[in-house]
This record gives structure tokens, sequence and C-alpha cells, in this order.
């Protein structure tokens, strides 16, 4: 049986997940994710504009005057409108790709300019959505200690660039830093993984639950961070879904073929189509 204590702090970090999911700005937020033309987008709630917003906001707010590469923000609307904080009527806007991304807000409502392999577009958030309410609890499988596993952090003599597919039909170059390795029933694995500042891994990964009961295009896991010399583990208990399994805004990356793992890792987060 596992440990109470480790049990308990799964369970925690489950209901963490669930707080995140449901806040203000959330993933259940997202109300709209749209494409930029080159030139003059108009932005509002008439359903003629170019960026649709949710009905409360004027019939025609403004525009994003969008250059092939730079984007700027043109507010003609008597309304007030903030990006990053700040009352404007005209900015010239950092992505969500910069250090700092220009956040516009007014009345519940979030915009950002996003960069993707598709190209430029507006992110829309709408704190008011039913579903941050009414979406189902997550499911999680029993939180089981033998998924919490010994493992060995390799780093790369240099960093290696690998092919990543997304959900918009392309695929990126994402920077890949090492890999874990561990044994699982008997059995030893391989999975590549990319080393943030903090020394925390991110792998993405499939195993033979995908599809069902797992999401069909894997999971996500974040490790502790490694520390040189000192004990590392693999915990398939945190294993969480995709972004794009709560919205059709979310623009993920799906595991690459290395991480595709020939075993069922019965542990993490489950998945159930949403009607």
């Amino acid at each position: 049986m596992a440990n109470e204590d480790y049990i308990n702090s799964i369970k925690k970090w489950h209901e963490e997940r669930e707080t995140i999911l449901r806040r203000e700005n959330g993933w259940l937020a997202l109300s709209g994710l749209f494409w930029l033309r080159k030139g003059t987008n108009l932005v509002g709630a008439d359903p003629e504009c170019d960026i649709l917003l949710p009905k409360r906001a004027p019939l025609k707010m403004g525009t994003f005057e969008f250059d092939g590469n730079n984007v700027t923000l043109n507010i003609d609307a008597d309304i007030s409108v903030e990006v990053n904080g700040t009352v404007t009527r005209s900015a010239l806007l950092d992505t969500d790709e910069d250090d700092i991304p220009s956040f516009i807000t007014f009345n519940d409502i979030r915009m950002v300019v996003v960069r993707r392999s598709k190209g430029v577009g507006i992110r829309v958030w709408d704190n008011t959505r039913d579903v941050r309410r009414t979406f189902p609890p997550r499911d999680w499988y029993p939180v089981k200690e033998e998924y919490r596993i010994p493992a060995t952090y390799t780093r790369y003599g240099q960093m290696r660039i690998v092919k990543m597919p997304d959900i918009l039909g392309a695929v990126q170059d994402e920077q890949i830093h090492g890999y874990v390795s561990f044994e699982l029933h008997g059995q030893g694995y391989e999975l590549i993984a990319s080393e943030l500042p903090d020394h925390r891994l991110f792998i993405q990964f499939m195993d033979l639950t995908n599809g069902h009961p797992t999401y069909p295009s894997g999971r996500y896991y974040y490790t502790d961070a490694y520390e040189e010399g000192k004990p590392f583990f693999i915990d398939f208990n945190k294993a969480y879904n995709l972004p794009c399994a709560f919205t059709d805004y979310a623009t993920c990356t799906f595991p690459p073929p290395e991480n595709h793992l020939k075993v069922a890792i019965e542990a993490g987060e489950r998945y159930t189509v949403q009607q």
C-alpha cells in the first residue's frame, strides 16, 4: 500500500490542477483563437468582425493592424481598455513568445497576440463563461506509488532539435536537452526531455492507454528539479492531459515518436470524451 503522506500529497496536487484549470484566464475561459490576415483586422461583437468578441463587447471595438510581423492595436470605441494594466487607445503589441506579452483586458475579457506554426493570431479569454463552473471534474487513476520510479537523467553533450507535430497540422522544432531512463515491470525505457531554467524536466509521452482510458494524443509531465548526485524520480501519478483535452483553442504539440512507450502507464490523468 502506498504511503499515506505520499497519497495525500498527490491528491493535493490533483486538486491544485483542478483549480488551475478553472481559474480566471485559464484554459476553460478561452473563447476564441483568430488568425490575422495582413492589413486591417476588425475586432468586436459584430459577427462580421475578424476577431469576434462576446456579445457584451462593443460591436466595433477597434482594429488589429498586422504588417506580416508586428501587430498594433487601435481602439475606436468609447471604452476603457488596458494593455498590461495601462489604459491605452493604441499600442504596438508583444506576443506570447516575448518575455512580457501584451495582455489586453476589459470587462472580464482578455486578449493576447500568439505566434504559432499557422501564423500570428489573437487568443481571447472570456472569464464569464459558464464552462468554468460546469465542466466535469478531472479524472485520475488511483494513486499508485509503484509509478513513482527511480530514474536517471542524462544530458546530451549538445542540445538537440526534435521534430514535434502540433494540433495545427504542422511540425515544430523543439529543444531537447537529454533523456530520462528508468525501469518498469522489469523492462528499461527512455524518454527524451526538455530542461527548464529551474532544472525541472518537461516530458511529452504516449503509452498503450492512449485513446482509452487516457487522452488519445498523449500526456504531459513535469519532473521535480534535477540536482546532480541526488535521487531523482519520474512520477507518472502527475502525468496530465494536454490543454487540447479541455478547449478547442489550445495549440498543443504532441509527443515525438521517441516518446511513444510500448507499455501501459496506468497512472495520472484519465480522459472522458465531452459531449
